[in-house]
This record gives C-alpha cells, structure tokens and sequence, in this order.
C-alpha cells in the first residue's frame, strides 16, 4: 500500500502529451485541416500565375511557365529542406528552455538559409539553358522559359527566407502567424498579377516580377512577427554561426535530399511529355497546380501525422500508433473520394477556367478524375515517410520518397505512353504511386511491429 504523501505517478511525471490521449481520428482530422490552409496558400501560388498566364491564351507562354515550374519546385524544395533543420534546432532549443539559444539558432539559421539559398539559386541559373534543354523545351518555348525563369529567381533566396522564417514560428509554436506568412504572399500575388500582366502589358515577365513581389512579402510576413513577437534576433558571430550550421547540416542533408526527390520525379515527367507538344506541356501545368491546391489536406496530412505518431511512440504505445495510421489511411481515403467527386463534377468549368483546349483539356479531365482517384496511393506514401520520421526510420522515408519518384514513375511513364501517349504519361505516374504506396505502407507496420517486439528499455530509448 502507497503512504498518504506518496505522489500519484502523474504528478511526478507530468500530465501526458496532448496527443497520448485523447481521440486519434480527432488529433488526425483538425490537425490536417488547420495546416493545409498555409500549404495551400503556398501552392496557390504558382496556380494564380499559370491562371492569368493562361488567359493570354498563348500556348507558348503557358507551356514556358509548365517548363519553369520544375525547375522552381526545385529550388523550393531545397528551401523547404533548409526550414525543416532550422526548424528543428530552434524547436529543440526551445523544449530545452533556452531562449537564447533558440534566438541564436533562429537567427544563424535565417542568414544561412538566405546565403544558401542566394548561392544555391545562382547556380541553377548560371545553368537555366542546358536545364530547360534537358526539360525538353524547344525553339520560342525554350526561349521564353529561360526568360521567365531568369527573372523569376531572382526572388527566390526570398522564398527560402520565408518559408525558413515560418518553420521558426511553427517552432515557437505559433501556427497562425505561420500560416498567415504564404497566405499573404498569395494575397499579393493575386493582386500584382493581373495589374502587371495586363494592366502594364508585360505578360509572361509581369508575371514572374508578381511573382518576385509575392516572394518579397513572404520574407517580410515571416521576419516581422519573428522579431515583434518571438524575442527577436541575436548579434551574429562566426564561431557561433559555424556552431549552429554544423548542428542543422546533420538534419538538412536528409531532409534536402527526401524533398528534391518529388520535383527529379516531376522534371523526368516533364521530358518524357515535351515530345508531345506545348499543348501537352500546358495540360500538365494546370494538373500539376490543381493537384497540391486541391489535395492540400492531403499534403498537411503528413505534417500532421508525424507528431501524432512521435509522441506515442515515446510514450510506448505502439497500439496507438498503428491505430493513427490507420486513422490517417481511413482519412486519405475519404478526402480523395470527397475531392475527386467535386473535380469531376466541376471538370467543364475549371478547363474553360484555363482556356484549356484539345489534348489540354483532355489532361484536366484525366486529372478530374481517375489520376485524383489514384492520388490515394501517394497519401498512402506521405503517411509512411512521416511515420518513419518519427520512429527513428528517416533513411528508409528517404529511400522510400526516391524509389516512387525514379523506379515508381520513369518506367511506368514510359510504358504507359507508349500505348496512350501523353496521357499515358500521367496515367503511368500514378500507377508506379499505386505500387509504392502499398508497398510503404507495409513497411511502415513492419517497423512498428518491430519497436513493439522490442525490449520495453530499447523502445524508451
């Protein structure tokens, strides 16, 4: 029997993590919901630029920004990779209950990323030339690829600031004024666009300077609160700034290479569609802006996951966490279902929304449908990598992410298009997503059926 002065053993342990309690598919579905508006404001980007591009109703320039979006899903992934690091020492600093430090971090961070992000975007477009080439692109589309892309880089060590800055305020646990860092970017973006694309009659570079004034407003969304809010920033030394940079390239380079594997898989697409025409190029543009802005849910739902199953693995309760995988998969499944209804209902309208003609709008209508449907699969994926993450695993989530961007797309593309053409090309991406979705999925319950195998010690530790 306990004495009376014995501590109940939540008193001396504390209350347990929010999501160690409590109902999953709850955690799961607000959780998603609540961070797909700042993902989506982010995609929504590109999708307000190629909307009023598409109203020029030139094929050439359309196909350009389709070309151009590869290589910035490129650059932005990099960025994105350098946030995830910054963001997690900051975070680390912060549970550790030092604010100096996380102020350092959060500081040290936000210049490297700025300085990688202007050395990084130097070089690709030292080289936009041989890239586009490499894309696919040919004679006055090539050429207008280059220009659009030579102009519209140049803000984007800017986006890498920002979306660094966010990852910070997430950090600090800040979640609207995160969220609020892309959607005013967006904000921006549909308001310069059609005043520089056709109230000034710059058309395709009125779009990418929108574009750079967008990027200009992330930045300063994301510096702002940082330094108003969140302790500001600290006075910068080379010893110090050498310290942090070696404690975020241990999180950086795995997490920069997982995030470049999706734009490799989209630019093999782009190459293996070029051959059939600016029409076929403009078609994969519009899908491929459509898919992230309508599935936005979807893509915050990994972001959403990862904490879920982190916690509870800490805390050892392994049943739990198959039981929110399971819950994310029942959630996968419904939001494509709900989505996939919707586009193809309203798949007449959102092509002549693009002026989408020919072998265009048959492309949309694909997507509107049957490529919406098979996304279920590549949610299956996102689940599995931030599960991974989370149990200790981020190598097989990174091997996982260039399998289905390399062997889950480059041969079934080929394939497929050699029977349906360009829209083989589609199809056969995502039929490779169905093959590695099934796949990380089972992977992901063998690593949890391992951890709960393991001694009660190992699984703390």
């Amino acid at each position: 029997m306990s004495s009376a002065t014995e501590a109940p053993a939540e008193a001396v342990r504390g209350p347990a993590p929010r999501f160690v309690t409590g109902s999953l598919m709850r955690h799961v579905v607000v959780m998603s919901l609540t961070s797909s508006v700042g993902l989506m404001a982010i995609f929504s980007v590109d999708l307000i630029n190629i909307l009023y591009i598409s109203w020029l109703q030139d094929p050439v320039a359309t196909a350009a920004v389709g070309y151009a979006g590869a290589v910035l899903f490129f650059t932005t992934s990099f960025g994105i990779g350098l946030s995830i690091a910054v963001s997690a020492v900051v975070a680390r600093a912060l549970g550790q209950r030092e604010a100096a430090l996380a102020r350092r971090r959060a500081t040290n961070g936000l210049l490297l990323a700025l300085a990688l992000g202007i050395v990084f975007t130097a070089a690709v477009w030292a080289v936009l030339g041989p890239i586009v080439d490499l894309l696919g692109a040919r004679g006055a589309t090539a050429e207008a690829t280059v220009h659009y892309l030579s102009l519209s880089m140049l803000g984007q060590p800017l986006l890498m600031l920002g979306i660094t800055g966010a990852g910070v305020l997430r950090s600090h646990g800040d979640a609207r004024r995160s969220m609020m860092v892309t959607v005013w970017g967006a904000v921006a973006l549909a308001i310069a666009d059609p005043i520089l694309i056709f109230g000034l009659g710059w058309g395709l570079s009125g779009a990418a300077w929108a574009a750079n004034l967008s990027r200009l407003v992330v930045a300063a969304m994301a510096i702002w609160p940082l330094w108003r809010h969140c302790g500001g920033f600290a006075r910068v030394t080379g010893a110090e700034l050498a310290i942090d940079g070696r404690a975020m390239a241990g999180i950086a380079g795995p997490a920069v290479l997982t995030q470049v594997a999706t734009p490799v898989g989209q630019a093999f697409v782009t190459r293996l569609i070029a051959p059939y025409g600016e029409a076929a190029v403009a078609g994969m543009a519009i899908t491929g802006r459509l898919t992230p802005v309508a599935l936005g849910v979807i893509f915050a739902l990994a972001g959403a996951i990862g904490p879920i199953v982190g916690q509870n693995a800490g805390a050892g309760r392994l049943d739990r966490v198959r039981r929110a995988i399971w819950d994310a998969v029942i959630f996968t499944a419904v939001v494509i279902s709900l989505v996939t209804l919707v586009l193809f209902v309203l798949r007449g309208p959102i092509a002549d929304l693009f002026h989408a003609e020919g072998l265009t709008r048959d492309l949309v209508f694909l997507f509107c449908g049957p490529l919406c449907l098979l996304f279920f699969f590549n949610g299956l994926l996102f689940i599995s990598n931030a599960a991974c993450n989370n149990l200790g695993r981020p190598f097989l989530s990174t091997l996982l992410n260039w399998g289905r961007h390399t062997l889950g797309t480059v041969p079934f593309a080929l394939w497929f298009s050699g029977i349906w053409g360009a829209e083989g090309v589609l199809i056969g991406q995502g039929v490779g997503g169905v093959i590695f979705g099934i796949v990380s999925l089972w992977l992901v319950f063998r690593v949890v059926d391992r951890q709960a195998a393991a001694p009660l010690p190992a699984r703390r530790g």
